[in-house]
């Protein structure tokens, strides 16, 4: 039996691919082309001056350069500190691993602009190591480490529990040497998935925004805020268009990579249940290790957190909440951040409604279709995943002022954050789809069941939790999303990340511990969202 035609009628199945179709095509696609045609013409003419700009601009071709250069040591660095944590997690059983896979993955899911000014105060002078490292290449670097090991530690831990340790044993038992066992039979195995992670580490780095902007201003700008500082401050469309062309290329071959490795992380391997790998520590030397890679977690991934909060509870007299009571007195900021909280919630719920009916159609439509069809479909729909959040916005931007100038519009926000959060959604849902047993839907139809009645009764129940683990990530993704933001949003609309973007631009100790205040909540929302979706989440199912 067609299992396409059993589940989901012709008709039904183009009705469903409509959706994204046309989402996608209009708020990605189009904006995406109208900033080429931007960047590429002039007065209706070919006109390649600002690529020529790019090329012998000074600050333009600096910023192209450390662009390439801090995600290649990002990524590096990334690679070096995670790696001993993604073994741990994936080999041991210990008290409170799956809250530590929880808690890593949180740094993960924060704002950019939390992360950042987390290590604003962690590397300020006033900051526990009394250095001021701030606005330094050591800092950014150090800050997208913290926020990429979550990537690691998924995407190689969870494929490193599925090698069967019999295969290390022999060569062991052979008289290999721990060090020759993993370097000829582990790392060989874990090339694909190590590659597969990189390329993800590396596509996040190359197109970090809020970070980079907090901590490098424009003294390290990469692409990203360069293509934001062309468009915004010195008011250059054709620059900042060429720029997100460039970028744009950059991230093509990155993804086409990713692709490739993606499918050799798919061929079949000697595996088994992760559940039958991991085992408690035996020895003191195991139990060192395990020991080791735990507390380097908490110091790492903790020491920015525990220095944003203590820094928010820090005022004039000792420890108050003083920042915190002083953000919602009227008159008492730049900023009103009551009505921060209530748009950034605002644009979360809007923004969840279209990320999940784009999303589920999508799932549903990839899980319909088999071999290099669904995969070619599915690398499609992720490219809004890939491609800045900046380069959406400021397509957003050139596109939607004519024929009806929409660029004022509330509305434009969550669009642009559903771009953005629907692949969460199809990641989340698709290899939950993938995993319904084909028996079960065949003998539904057998027994009379029509194709929307079969969804409706068996797959729907069964991919609930994966929907709502997707809504969540949509609204972990809106509320934290600066990069699309800061093009679209409205002074007197501001969002939690704008408004504390713009109380570290202020000058003050009050101001500055609000904006560390107003970082805290944030932090704590987003959290809220992910620890709530850890407890829906299918164990194995939607990690990346």
């Amino acid at each position: 039996m067609d299992r396409s035609r059993s589940l989901v009628g012709a008709g039904s199945a183009r009705w469903l691919l409509a959706i994204p179709a046309v989402f996608f095509g209009l708020f990605f696609a189009y904006p995406l082309v109208r900033v080429v045609l931007r960047s590429l013409t002039l007065d209706g003419g070919l006109d390649l001056s600002p690529f020529v700009e790019i090329a012998t601009k000074g600050s333009l071709r600096r910023a192209a350069w450390f662009t390439v250069w801090q995600a290649t040591i990002s990524t590096l660095a990334t690679l070096l500190f995670a790696l001993p944590g993604a073994y741990v997690v994936a080999r041991y059983r210990f008290a409170a691993r799956r809250l530590v896979r929880a808690a890593v993955t949180v740094p993960f899911v924060l704002p950019t602009v939390v992360v950042g000014t987390a290590f604003l105060v962690l590397l300020g002078p006033s900051g526990p190591l009394g250095v001021d490292l701030r606005q330094t290449v050591w800092a950014i670097l150090a800050a997208h480490v913290f926020f990429n090991y979550a990537v690691v530690v998924r995407v190689v831990g969870s494929f490193w529990e599925l090698i069967d340790p019999k295969l290390e044993e022999a060569a062991r038992m052979l008289g290999a040497t721990k060090a020759r066992t993993f370097a000829t039979v582990t790392l060989p195995l874990l090339l694909p998935s190590i590659a597969a992670a990189a390329s993800i580490v590396f596509l996040f780095t190359f197109t970090s925004f809020g970070v980079v902007l907090i901590l490098g201003g424009f003294g390290y700008a990469t692409i990203e805020v360069a293509v934001w500082r062309e468009a915004t401050i010195n008011l250059d469309l054709a620059a900042s268009a060429a720029l997100a062309v460039v970028q744009l290329v950059g991230i093509a071959a990155v993804l086409s990579v990713y692709s490739r490795l993606q499918q050799r992380h798919a061929r079949r391997l000697p595996l088994r249940p992760a559940g039958g790998v991991a085992r408690r520590p035996s020895t003191p030397g195991e139990r060192l290790v395990v020991a080791g890679a735990l507390a380097s977690m908490v110091l790492y991934l903790g020491a920015p957190i525990v220095t944003l909060v203590a820094r928010s509870l820090s005022t004039s007299s000792g420890l108050g909440l003083s920042h915190y009571t002083g953000l919602f007195q009227s008159g008492a900021g730049p900023v009103a951040p009551t009505e921060a909280i209530l748009n950034s919630v605002w644009f979360a719920a809007a923004a969840m409604v279209p990320s999940l009916v784009v999303g589920l159609a999508a799932a549903v439509v990839i899980s319909r279709r088999s071999g290099r069809a669904g995969a070619r479909l599915d690398t499609l729909l992720m490219l809004p995943l890939g491609t800045s959040a900046v380069t959406v916005g400021f397509g957003f931007l050139v596109a939607f002022g004519w024929p009806v100038d929409l660029r004022t519009s509330a509305w434009l926000i969550p669009l642009a954050h559903s771009v953005v959060a629907v692949p969460f959604v199809i990641r989340t849902v698709t290899p939950v789809l993938r995993s319904v047993q084909p028996r079960l839907l065949e003998a539904a139809s057998i027994l009379g069941a029509s194709p929307r009645r079969v969804f409706q009764e068996i797959e729907l129940p069964i991919i609930r939790r994966a929907a709502l683990v997707g809504a969540g990530f949509a609204a972990a993704v809106s509320l934290g999303e600066f990069g699309a933001t800061a093009f679209l949003i409205r002074p007197d609309r501001p969002t939690i990340p704008t408004a504390i973007f713009r109380l570290l631009g202020q000058p003050g100790a009050a101001t500055l511990g609000q904006a560390m205040a107003l970082s805290v909540i944030l932090m704590i929302l987003t959290t809220l969202i992910i620890m709530t979706v850890e407890r829906q989440r299918m164990e194995g199912a939607g990690d990346f």
